[in-house]
């Protein structure tokens, strides 16, 4: 049975699991989808929508900087100090912060982009449109699908993982959930690149960190 998007969205509304872990659970499942809910509840995968709603306070600033070129700063909530001393958490908060370095998100999510740069977002992918000759019945469909584009490039969460691009920093997140056993959140993060605002011969230094992250 041909697995659509619609029902990969179904199971992972149900669940919290990852769009990858639902997948792979659908196609397990051959469509089933309450069979493919068993299965991630057997792979401890639907778990981690539950932790996620448990308040997380405890945690660690991890820091990370790439050739004196890029430096990031970023905190990650759990719900206990014990869990924030284990080694897969700090490991994950110091993936999260290369993340950031080579990426160069503005959000962590798309619940934090101000409403007003998603419109002025809209309007530039609108007008793209426009100029382009695209009718104009099928331009606000378009500018939907691009939108999504651009919350994917600029939102944490919704980014490819640069150490395996077939799933999310939010898939990547669920996991560590599921597997960890507490809830945990990446609460926020600041990026500095040096020269950064200032006019300058054009260097890609984000570029060159995800290559070498990748190579790792």
């Amino acid at each position: 049975m041909a697995i659509t998007a619609a029902m990969v969205k179904e199971l992972r509304e149900k669940t919290g699991a990852g769009m990858l872990d639902c997948k792979k659970a659908l196609t397990e499942a051959n469509g089933d989808m309450e069979k493919a809910v068993e299965i991630l509840r057997e792979k401890g995968l639907a778990k981690a929508a539950k932790k996620a709603g448990r308040i997380a306070a405890e945690g660690i600033v991890e820091a990370y900087i790439h050739g004196g070129r890029i430096g990031v700063i970023v905190e990650i909530n759990t719900e206990t100090d014990f869990v924030a001393k284990n080694d897969e958490f700090k490991v994950f908060a110091k993936d999260i912060a290369m993340q950031i370095a080579a990426t160069n998100p503005q959000y962590v999510s798309r619940e934090q982009v101000p409403q007003d740069v998603i419109e002025k977002e809209k309007e530039i992918l609108r007008n793209q449109a426009l100029n382009e000759g695209k009718p104009e019945k099928i331009v606000d469909k378009m500018v939907q699908g691009r939108i999504e584009k651009y919350f994917k490039e600029v939102c944490l969460l919704e980014q490819p993982f640069i150490k395996n691009p077939d799933i999310t920093v939010q898939d990547l997140l669920h996991e560590k959930i599921a597997k960890i056993g507490e809830n945990i959140s990446i609460r926020r993060f600041a990026r500095f690149e040096v020269g950064e605002g200032i006019e300058k011969k054009q260097e890609n230094f984000a570029e060159e960190v995800a290559k070498q992250i990748a190579n790792k």
